[in-house]
């Protein structure tokens, strides 16, 4: 047990850090290392383990006093145990002591590893589940009905772990204490020590007769319909958490959360970029030089907005606050609308005679323009000669 790291250092705060950094860093360390983000990895469990046993020192006053001025010895008193002078010379081989008593009369705890209490409320663990929404739900935020399959209490036992009909009885090898005393005798003395019962595992009571439904756990997987809110503003790839909503605990303990990973449909006419949408708007040649009021589609319902003559292919208009609400509820994006001017496909000989017309009295021709097979005058834009 030399080898472990100092709690400090373990969670990656200073000595001087105050009681939420303390909380602060345990939840980040937490989170990084459960068991349920890297199953079968001995490695993560260990330091999942190391984490909390930090936190349950330096977020009691007590044990982190005693831990900042007399270290591991402070609140584990196994720490160095069979080191080199680590034994209690001088003492009479007879003399029958228990070194729990020693140490809890300088440090106030007991002789033995400390052992999670199995009785002992448990948090549940978080579960996820994916949804797929459309744009405008994205956009505006929705109502959902998930299903989805999470731990519950056994509604057959009540979490009791008993079948129906029979009760749970008192350990009779522990006498419902959970631990048992043993002792062995060693060239200082005798020692007693302290273990978790083996009948019972530490909690104090058997059951004679398991639940046959959730086979004594006291808790079953099942289906469960939940509805959720999806918050305005959410983005593709995103997620958000509902709140007591995961695994249900243990012996009391709050629930676990469930976090709801998003994958939002593309729209075939808005785009978006951030809380800013956008979106091409068609008009034609007529209306992008003499200019026409539009009804342009937003994620509100239609609003006008008045093309100016002379507009160019490719411009944007911005009209403001029409775009996503951002996801704090703080503010909303803009809309950006696009003209693109449309170029007919087929034309009337009455139309290119007018658009010819128009291109002579314009005299718009390109700079670029090819002359016909030598001839003095320019070809006009749809091939008739200039006169």
């Amino acid at each position: 047990m030399a080898d472990k790291q100092d709690y400090y250092e373990l969670l990656g705060i200073p000595k001087t850090a105050s009681e939420d950094e303390i909380k602060k860093a345990y939840r980040q360390m937490v989170k990084k290392y459960h068991p349920d983000l890297h199953p079968d990895d001995k490695q993560a469990e260990e330091k999942f383990k190391a984490v909390n046993e930090a936190y349950e020192v330096l977020s009691d006053p007590a044990k982190k006093q005693k831990y900042d001025r007399f270290g591991f010895a402070g609140v584990d008193p196994n720490y160095g145990a069979g080191q080199p002078g680590a034994g209690f010379g001088g003492f009479d081989g007879g003399m029958d002591f228990d070194l729990g008593d020693i140490f809890s009369s300088f440090f106030g705890g007991g002789f033995g590893g400390r052992e999670t209490n199995p009785n002992a409320p448990q948090r549940g663990s978080d579960i996820q589940t994916n949804i797929r929404i459309t744009f405008q739900e994205a956009a505006k935020g929705c109502q959902k009905t998930l299903d989805i399959h999470r731990i519950e209490v056994c509604d057959r036992c009540s979490g009791t772990c008993a079948e129906p009909g029979t009760s749970v009885q008192t350990c009779p090898q522990c006498g419902g204490r959970g631990q048992i005393t043993s002792q062995r005798r060693t060239p200082f003395g005798t020692i007693s020590s302290q273990t978790s019962c083996p009948r019972c595992q530490g909690k104090g009571n058997i059951i004679p007769t398991p639940c046959t439904k959730c086979k004594g756990n006291g808790r079953i997987r099942r289906p469960v319909k939940i509805d959720v809110t999806v918050p305005a503003g959410i983005d593709d790839s995103q997620s958000f958490a509902v709140r007591g909503q995961g695994n249900r605990g243990i012996n009391g303990g709050p629930s676990g959360d469930l976090r709801v990973n998003v994958d939002v449909s593309p729209d075939p006419f808005f785009k978006r970029d951030g809380f800013n949408v956008f979106c091409d708007v068609p008009i034609s040649f007529a209306e992008a030089a003499m200019g026409v009021d539009l009804m342009v589609p937003t994620l509100d319902g239609k609003v006008k907005l008045s093309i100016p003559a002379g507009t160019q292919p490719m411009q944007e208009f911005r009209l403001r606050d029409r775009g996503i609400t951002h996801v704090s509820g703080r503010g909303k994006g803009d809309q950006f609308v696009r003209i693109v001017v449309t170029v007919p496909k087929k034309l009337t000989s009455e139309q290119r005679e007018m658009i010819e017309q128009f291109s002579l009295n314009m005299h718009d021709a390109s700079p670029f323009a090819i002359a016909n097979d030598g001839d003095d005058e320019k070809k006009g834009f749809f091939g008739k000669k200039r006169k």
